[in-house]
């Protein structure tokens, strides 16, 4: 079982408009109401493809009411952790191109107390159960050091558990000195990490690798439409996937770190499954994960010969 840990969860809100015209009333073509967060999406996208997952995440308010009933509806098991301030709302307008224009509310501070709760039922979630990941997803809520993750991940390891960790900026870096089993940056995360450009699938590889070297067991990193790469003690691998129409990118990310997972978290086989669950979230509408119908890993390519001098479709500067 796959348990997640999102510090920061929300209600989301997708709407699909014709356009998005600034100052004028508009009128959306579409509505989705979905529980939010990086961890959260990992474990929807878990239990989307059958399998049994637990989120642990703080809840406040009636939006954290309505998470936790989404989630239950979703067949999660949720281990909420009370606190005083309200669940933050995300608001994301999705137009016909793929175009996404996201609002994210900052959400509530939480307090030293409800800081240790949170480490205390992950503990206890893993003692009770028999997980086989640790996922840690998402930025830190207002009240979090930018050392919480790597607390949890030193308290994770220091019980056996694997970890695998979706985060960015300070709280990255702090986290990489406890060395997570695999970490799962973007294009723009991983070129903040190392502090440079990354114009070609070459840079991204260069930079998953230094990632490596500060403490990383193995890098999942997303390059958005050109593909995922795959670093790790044994080699390096590039993934790709064929994609007729983009829909929405909302949780794709997401949705490939539980392919990658599922899949065992380790190697080609398991890069493969994370681009096909990536590929196949792209083409549902919000933030919807994809079942194992949707999947198409004939689409999907793996292969050792990474494509170095391919320039990225958005290099990040």
């Amino acid at each position: 079982m796959i348990l997640t840990v999102t510090p920061n969860p929300s209600l989301d809100r997708t709407y699909e408009v014709r356009s998005l015209d600034r100052g004028e009333v508009i009128r959306a073509t579409g509505e989705q109401v979905d529980p939010g967060g990086k961890g959260v999406n990992v474990s929807r996208a878990v239990a989307a493809a059958g399998q049994r997952t637990v989120a642990v995440l703080p809840l406040g308010g009636a939006p954290g009411a309505l998470v936790a009933d989404l989630l239950h509806a979703q067949g999660i098991d949720v281990a909420p952790v009370p606190i005083t301030g309200a669940t933050r709302s995300n608001i994301a307008v999705a137009e016909p191109d793929g175009t996404l224009t996201k609002i994210n509310a900052p959400g509530p501070e939480l307090s030293p107390a409800e800081a240790e709760l949170l480490l205390e039922t992950v503990r206890a979630q893993y003692q009770a159960a028999d997980i086989t990941w640790i996922t840690c997803c998402g930025s830190l809520p207002r009240g979090l050091a930018p050392s919480w993750y790597a607390d949890l991940v030193a308290r994770a390891h220091a019980a056996g558990a694997r970890i695998a960790l979706d985060t960015s900026g300070p709280a990255l870096l702090e986290a990489l000195r406890e060395r997570p089993d695999v970490v799962k940056p973007n294009a723009e995360e991983l070129a903040e990490a190392v502090g440079r450009p990354l114009v070609t699938v070459g840079d991204a590889a260069k930079a998953a690798e230094e990632l490596r070297t500060m403490g990383a067991g193995a890098v999942l990193a997303s390059l958005g439409a050109d593909g995922q790469l795959l670093v790790n003690a044994a080699g390096t691998w590039f993934g790709s996937a064929r994609v007729d129409a983009v829909r929405s990118n909302v949780g794709a990310g997401d949705s490939s770190l539980a392919g990658f997972l599922i899949a065992g978290g380790s190697g080609p086989e398991a890069l493969a499954s994370a681009v096909a669950h990536g590929a196949a979230a792209v083409q549902l509408p919000g933030s919807v994960m994809p079942t194992p119908a949707d999947l198409d890993l004939s689409a999907v390519t793996v292969t050792s010969e990474v494509p170095v001098d391919r320039v990225l479709t958005e290099p990040v500067s």
